[in-house]
């Protein structure tokens, strides 16, 4: 991941208001970028807008298993699959604790 996209969910997840335009405008620009979409920015940007078609491109484009499971969640979090999330997000956590998107992601009213 890019390291201004990195800072951007980090500001994200720190509760910065304005991130999340940016999150939104970044993952617009990918849809229509040569470059690699960025999956955590496309998932972040699907659940801030309720728009499929972010976390779609997300999930076609998420190869490691790690992107593959945050893909998952924010699937589930759009469809409001409360237990089943619960249950995937702490185990995703426990594999990657260093996940702070998923952690924003349990912490986000359903």
């Amino acid at each position: 991941m890019a390291h201004d996209d990195q800072h951007l969910l980090l500001r994200l997840v720190g509760d910065d208001r304005d991130a999340e335009a940016q999150v939104i405008a970044r993952a617009a620009h990918e849809r229509d970028g040569a470059q690699p979409p960025n999956v955590p920015l496309l998932v972040a940007a699907a659940v801030l807008t309720q728009d499929g078609g972010f976390m779609d491109l997300a999930a076609d484009t998420a190869t490691q298993p790690r992107d593959r499971q945050l893909v998952a969640l924010g699937q589930l979090q759009l469809h409001g699959d409360r237990d089943l999330f619960d249950a995937l997000v702490r185990d995703h956590l426990a594999t990657y604790p260093d996940q702070l998107l998923a952690s924003w992601l349990a912490a986000r009213p359903h």
